[in-house]
């Protein structure tokens, strides 16, 4: 990692934390409820790190950020653009139209207009029918007409052969001058809709990615903060602020597995499993090779089916915040939450909602608050409440294994003081230092990666040569995106042969990581 100060932020739902690492060494941690404008709680969070340490701004060689603001945007269906969505696959995909089973509200507050013109490819690159250029005139045209500022462009089978798609953004840009435009094939997978969905929604967000990065720097600059930052993405890994300007969808689930990466670097496991108990959730995960493995199959966001990168996660509504309620013989507790209002309204604070951060220090495992304002609470109910706790706890791990063998377990997040006896199904818990900002250290220890994902011919090109050039692209992508050269190793190659295709067709994906190249060091 070598002996630089690198700043790692991230925003929760619940809290935003901070933490300044010199190496592997966590010099300060900071911890408090996220701001409802969210910048001024970064900032916060940023000043006090420094100023507990008495670090100097000018010597942080990095300030990396995990952010929710695009995952929440997404799901409140807020701060979005109104989207022009262009389809190249007439006559092939008229039968299903672009956002058919979006959620109505989320595609009011996006849908401005959608064509599907002629276009498209074969499995193997070959056009199913060329551009009607005049026709990609008429749609930029309407767009035009309608005031959008994002289109959305996707193409059968864009991933195999994306020039399509370029030419319809070259013709596009002609005729609606500085549109901001998103590619299908530089977001998703084979898969038409879910590929498409995934551009539509990044193009949604395009402007709110300006902003939000630009206030990143603004933030930053007003801190004294010189340093490069960096953005965290889905696979535990950085991206530039640029990129996040283009891609702002490549951040989703960017909390979740910045608390897995910091998981792994705190406790040295590779593989197993990642518990993380937060404020208002309960995210769990695989460890492979230190990183989140990957879902395999699509995910819905906002209840719209993707199909782009996503780290494989199950959560459940359980956090410190969550309420705790008795009635008709049984406990509930969860799934609402009292969330980053939980310093207000928990009782060992002096409010008068009983959460489970309540139920722990009732129990004995927790010391937060004032223990004295719980001491009265009925035994039984306590009682019943960890048992629900745990119970909860249990069937989400059970969930996420693959086997019926007991798997070792690290446990972090501000809410990990929930889990106070043994699990089943778990060889060893580890609650590591520092457990309660995992998530900010994920972010301050992330690296860059570089990934190919798409259909080889292997009866053409033959395996190794496809491999080869394969993982040669991958590296090279690290390289791009800030990796030192030297340092960039591949984490995954994984090979998927598509039985219905001919050709010897292979979903090929590599993956390269790297270490960060700093510009100086502390």
């Amino acid at each position: 990692m070598g002996e630089v100060l690198r700043i790692g932020v991230d925003v929760g739902g619940t809290n935003t934390d901070a933490v300044l690492l010199r190496g592997r060494q966590v010099l300060a941690a900071h911890k408090a409820p996220t701001t409802q404008d969210v910048g001024s709680g970064i900032v916060a969070a940023i000043e006090d790190v420094l100023q507990t340490t008495g670090v100097p701004p000018s010597v942080v060689c990095a300030v990396m950020i995990g952010t929710t603001h695009f995952t929440n945007a997404l799901i409140e269906a807020r701060h979005l653009c109104k989207v022009g969505v262009l389809r190249l696959g007439a006559p092939a995909t008229l039968a299903i139209r672009p956002m058919v089973d979006w959620p109505v509200a989320l595609r009011e507050a996006v849908c401005g207009h959608t064509e599907i013109v002629k276009g498209g490819f074969n499995y193997d690159g070959r056009p199913i029918t060329p551009l009607d250029r005049d026709e990609l005139r008429r749609a930029a045209r309407e767009f035009a007409a309608r005031g959008l500022e994002a289109v959305a462009i996707s193409s059968v089978f864009a991933p195999v052969n994306t020039a399509q798609e370029q030419e319809a953004a070259e013709l596009v840009q002609e005729q609606l001058p500085g549109a901001r435009i998103a590619l299908s094939s530089q977001i998703g997978r084979i898969g038409l809709i879910e590929r498409e969905n995934a551009a539509i929604m990044n193009a949604a967000l395009l402007p709110m990615a300006e902003r939000v990065v630009q206030s990143f720097r603004r933030a930053l600059a007003d801190l004294g903060l010189r340093a490069p930052f960096y953005v965290s993405q889905n696979d535990g890994t950085l991206l530039d602020p640029d990129v996040v300007a283009r891609y702002p969808v490549l951040t989703f689930a960017s909390g979740p597995t910045n608390s897995m990466r910091g998981a792994a670097f705190l406790s040295g496991m590779a593989d197993g499993l990642v518990m993380d108990i937060g404020g208002t959730t309960t995210d769990v995960g695989v460890l492979v090779q230190g990183f989140p493995r990957e879902s395999s199959v699509a995910v819905d966001i906002g209840a719209v089916r993707t199909n782009f990168r996503m780290p494989d996660l199950l959560s459940i509504g359980l956090g410190g915040g969550s309420l705790v309620t008795a009635g008709g013989g049984r406990v509930q507790v969860g799934p609402r939450s009292v969330g980053y209002r939980i310093a207000q309204e928990s009782m060992v604070f002096g409010g008068s909602t009983l959460t489970a951060t309540d139920i722990a220090v009732a129990a004995g495992y927790a010391d937060i608050g004032d223990r004295e304002r719980v001491a009265g609470l009925d035994r039984r109910l306590v009682a019943a409440a960890m048992d629900e706790i745990h119970r909860l706890a249990e069937d989400t791990i059970d969930r996420m294994k693959t086997s019926a063998a007991a798997v070792p377990l690290v446990l972090v997040g501000g809410g990990s003081v929930l889990i106070g006896r043994e699990l089943r199904g778990v060889s060893a818990v580890t609650v590591p230092p520092h457990a309660g900002v995992a998530n900010a250290i994920g972010a301050a220890i992330a690296q860059v990666s570089g990934t190919v994902d798409r259909v080889f011919s292997y009866e053409t090109l033959g395996r190794d040569v496809a491999l080869s050039q394969a993982r040669e692209e991958a590296i090279g992508q690290a390289v791009a995106a800030g990796a030192q050269s030297g340092s960039v190793t591949i984490t995954e190659v994984e090979e998927l042969p598509l039985q219905y295709l001919p050709g010897q067709a292979v979903r090929v994906r590599v993956k390269a990581v790297g270490d960060l190249s700093f510009g100086r060091a502390a």
